[in-house]
């Protein structure tokens, strides 16, 4: 018999991955019905599996990219142009919310208003301009294919693995939010979400695996706090601005180990 009270009851995982894929990408995946109350909250732990696979498909591209000769620089701006491709700029998105309402925003009402407000600012639009720099900069310094492929798996397993951490810290700050609807990961959804990531990164990296990791952990824990200070909790749009700043991160820590 199934234990229902596990976190993660035997063939139930299955629908887990399927809904954080469909949470995290435009992928045309279908349910097999509708998500019970506390399944965003487990679908958080495959979120590193999804990342991982986000990263591969764009460091596909790079190497297509690359056997056409074309220079590092834009193959690296196509292999990220494919990444936003599958997640619809979700995250994207995110990251120019959260630079609009914390760089903006005079206390924490004014903050969520202007994150959810779908017009996008200057430090919106100076967010994505930098994310997409550094990122597509790092990924050019990298310059060799199968070193860029694996860079990108790896930065986007660890960039959405803090993601569960964050849920888990945090209150929302808001009551009627994504986040407040998703809720609070179980302790072992946290656990099983950095156990992929770090296995990821650590099969993608070789010993470069534990600055990566390092990175990654520090950049979260920033983010963190910052979305605490700053609004009280966490919203969807910090989500995305974590795993934009931790995968930025991790991919310049990358190129500067890159021999």
């Amino acid at each position: 018999m199934t234990d229902d009270s596990s976190p993660l009851p035997r063939f139930r995982w299955t629908a887990d991955l399927a809904l954080a894929v469909v949470f995290l990408t435009r992928l045309p995946l279908r349910l097999s019905g509708p998500p019970a109350g506390d399944a965003h909250a487990r679908a958080m732990a495959w979120f590193p599996l999804v990342g991982a696979g986000v990263g591969l498909a764009g460091g596909a591209v790079y190497v297509l990219a690359a056997l056409l000769h074309l220079p590092p620089l834009p193959a690296a701006l196509l292999a990220l142009g494919m990444t936003v491709w599958l997640t619809g700029g979700l995250h994207e998105d995110g990251a120019a919310d959260v630079a609009d309402g914390f760089g903006g925003g005079r206390d924490k009402a004014r903050k969520l208003e202007i994150m959810r407000d779908s017009r996008v600012g200057s430090y919106g639009v100076l967010a994505i301009v930098f994310s997409i720099a550094i990122r597509a900069s790092a990924l050019a310094a990298l310059a060799e294919p199968r070193a860029v492929l694996l860079a990108l798996a790896a930065s986007g397993a660890l960039s959405r693995g803090g993601m569960a951490v964050i849920a888990r810290t945090l209150n929302p700050a808001r009551a009627d939010g994504l986040a407040a609807r998703q809720g609070r990961p179980a302790v072992a959804t946290v656990a099983l979400s950095l156990v992929l990531a770090g296995a990821v990164a650590l099969a993608a990296l070789g010993p470069a695996a534990p600055a990566a990791i390092l990175v990654a952990a520090l950049v979260g824990a920033a983010m963190a706090w910052q979305a605490r200070r700053q609004i009280g909790g966490h919203t969807g749009d910090v989500f995305g601005a974590a795993q934009q700043a931790t995968e930025a991160a991790v991919l310049l820590a990358l190129a500067a180990l890159h021999p």
